[in-house]
């Protein structure tokens, strides 16, 4: 799959590095160079351009649209499509043609039939929402990421279909993008009464929260990156992230289930709508499951077959999905409702009607990630290591000519590498990579070898002349790394970097790449994301919030701090253990022979203000907490937290 450049294109000669009017480096994007034009116009000779099968289903039951494509929070802007307007004619030179194609579809916004009685609104969020219609009223299935949004797609569906209750909820699987939204449909309250079921897979709320506990913060500064959260919308900035065209920013939260999908086979009627279920656990997400709905033939496939080569590691950051159960997944599911079906729809892009049709992109689906596992493993099992197997593997032409397996969000690369780590592990049993520096010491060291940074420099820029940015982007990372604050060498990386997310086919990697030269040219942008919803926090066991505070635990600087603190939460009856030495926190909740150096008496709902590490006296007395034994001692275990940092730098040391 073409995910990014080929390096033996020459180009012209590109100037010397720009500067503003007051001596300073230039900031504006540059235009692409001619080894990326080169490449689009391969790309364009070599992909069914002709085919337009995506388009007419993109289109395909279009009842109207959300006018404008703009959804607000009081005065601020959470949702615009209408920023994807550029989305039109031919591809410009800096965005891959096919990834433009992508992106275009994607940005198609409204109200369609899937069939009758399935109607999905699509291009108000990173995802789609669908409203499955029973005999009073309507089941909401995966209501995005943000209250705003899902509301404003109820309220378009409302619009042509009639002012239906919502009489269910039903989320797919653990991912925000798929309940963040729900109180934007439906109130906690009808949840209460029992009027609104809310269905999920087994594991979903252990899912749903985990992996906020731990690398959270990580993985949202990434994420800034992944979905280009900082660029301009346009043909010089984000222009979509494959999956979708961007995130949404208003309101997440969490209702949690009330019936779980426990079993394969599982059936449950809704408002009058028969389900009959299967469970998909480990495959896109941990708790993930497809529903079937036999009275409209439709199988929902929740987001394991989509229009795009998927994830098996995410950029931001996550545990590696396994292939090898994904595979099997849609396997069974053309074996359980292969015969039954005449369409397939997912959480992302649009369906796919007819039964031999949706069968066979099932199948080309497995296919994929089949193929991508096998010969992964494969080629290790020859000595191959993750990135000499990511540039030798070639995909059947089967695959490599489906729109929907190319890699604009998944990559071939990328996915490979994360096989072979699932398997493997980070070290690739060569031993001069055993114990490499890290990047800032070995920047000085390839610089000093290399003959200096401006040597370096003059270099790279030779290489960016003939169009090898991958190369460009290696050595300049080392000159960045060893000397920050070599102009020289940060325009020209930032350069690369851009040339580099110009050619990407996938749109994460073209965000990330921009990101990365949004930074180096204009300084950080942190992590423009939503703060940790309290729905998801009012989630969380003690045991999980223990964990919370133990991983802020600033280890060397309370080495020889020895504390113990028992937790009493009195209004459930349970009594916790925290000890700290040795620069470690650890929890239990075994009964304790010896007295703690101070006991707190709190209840369950102010523990999250305990694990914050905001627990001063006056804002312990604000929250019911009494301390009973060293008043200090409640101090000096948030003395020893670390707040983890939202702003860490990415391209700089």
């Amino acid at each position: 799959m073409t995910e990014t450049l080929r390096t033996d294109t020459p180009t012209d000669a590109v100037p010397a590095p720009r500067r503003a009017a007051n001596g300073t480096p230039a900031t504006e994007p540059r235009p692409a160079t001619a080894a990326v034009a080169a490449q689009h116009r391969r790309l364009l000779a070599s992909l069914p351009f002709s085919d337009v099968q995506d388009l007419e289903d993109a289109k395909r039951g279009f009842l109207g649209a959300l006018e404008p494509g703009i959804v607000r929070s009081g005065d601020r802007v959470v949702w615009d499509n209408d920023a994807y307007g550029f989305l039109t004619g031919d591809a410009p030179e800096t965005v891959n043609p096919s990834l433009w194609r992508q992106s275009g579809l994607n940005a198609i916004q409204g109200l369609f039939e899937v069939t009758p009685g399935i109607y999905q609104v699509r291009g108000l969020d990173l995802s789609n929402v669908s409203f499955i219609e029973g005999d009073r009223g309507v089941l909401v299935l995966d209501p995005l990421i943000s209250a705003e949004t899902a509301e404003a797609a109820l309220g378009l569906y409302r619009r042509h279909r009639g002012d239906r209750p919502v009489t269910g909820v039903i989320y797919t699987h653990s991912h925000a993008d798929h309940f963040g939204g729900a109180r934007g449909v439906v109130s906690q309250e009808d949840v209460d009464a029992g009027r609104v079921p809310i269905l999920a897979p087994q594991g979903f709320v252990t899912e749903a929260i985990s992996e906020n506990v731990y690398a959270g913060t990580a993985m949202a500064r990434r994420a800034g990156y992944m979905y280009g959260a900082a660029l301009p919308r346009g043909p010089r900035g984000q222009v979509g992230a494959g999956l979708g065209q961007t995130t949404s920013t208003g309101t997440f939260g969490l209702l949690p289930p009330t019936l779980d999908v426990t079993t394969t086979g599982q059936e449950e009627t809704v408002d009058g709508v028969r389900m009959v279920f299967q469970m998909a656990p480990g495959t896109e997400a941990p708790a993930e499951m497809h529903v079937f709905f036999p009275e409209r033939r439709a199988l929902c496939m929740a987001e394991n077959a989509t229009h795009v080569l998927h994830n098996v590691l995410t950029i931001r950051g996550a545990q590696v999905r396994d292939a090898h159960a994904w595979a099997g997944h849609l396997t069974e599911a053309i074996d359980l409702f292969g015969n039954e079906l005449d369409l397939v729809f997912a959480s992302h892009h649009w369906p796919t009607w007819g039964r031999r049709r949706s069968v066979e992109f099932l199948a080309l689906q497995r296919d994929l990630y089949a193929y991508l596992h096998d010969q992964t493993v494969r080629m290790l099992n020859q000595g191959m290591t993750g990135a000499e197997i990511a540039e030798a593997i070639v995909l059947p032409p089967a695959l490599e000519g489906a729109w929907h397996a190319r890699g604009y969000y998944g990559s071939v690369s990328h996915n490979v590498k994360a096989i072979y780590q699932r398997y493997m592990g980070w070290y690739d049993g060569n031993p001069a990579h055993l114990w490499p520096h890290p990047p800032e010491a070995a920047g000085r060291r390839y610089v000093e070898f290399m003959g200096g940074a401006d040597a370096v420099v003059a270099k790279a820029r030779e290489s960016f002349d003939a169009g090898d940015f991958r190369w460009v982007a290696e050595v300049l990372d080392h000159v960045v790394f060893a000397q920050p604050d070599h102009d020289a060498a940060r325009e020209l990386l930032a350069d690369t970097y851009e040339q580099l997310g110009y050619g990407a086919e996938n749109g994460t990697w073209r965000c990330a790449y921009l990101s990365g030269a949004t930074e180096l040219r204009s300084g950080g942008f942190g992590t423009p994301v939503t703060p940790v919803s309290p729905d998801v926090l009012a989630q969380l066991t003690p045991e999980q919030l223990f964990d919370a505070l133990a991983i802020r635990i600033d280890g060397p600087r309370c080495w020889d701090e020895h504390l113990t603190l028992d937790v009493h939460l009195t209004d459930v009856g349970t009594r916790y253990r925290l000890s700290l030495r040795n620069g470690v926190l650890s929890h239990t909740a075994a009964a304790q022979e010896t007295d703690a150096d101070a006991v707190l008496h709190l209840p369950a709902a102010a523990l999250p203000t305990v694990a914050a590490g905001a627990a001063d006296p006056a804002g312990a007395a604000a929250a019911g907490i009494t301390v009973e034994g060293d008043p200090a001692a409640l101090g000096r275990l948030t003395a020893a937290l670390d707040a983890p940092d939202p702003d860490f730098a990415i391209v700089t040391p």
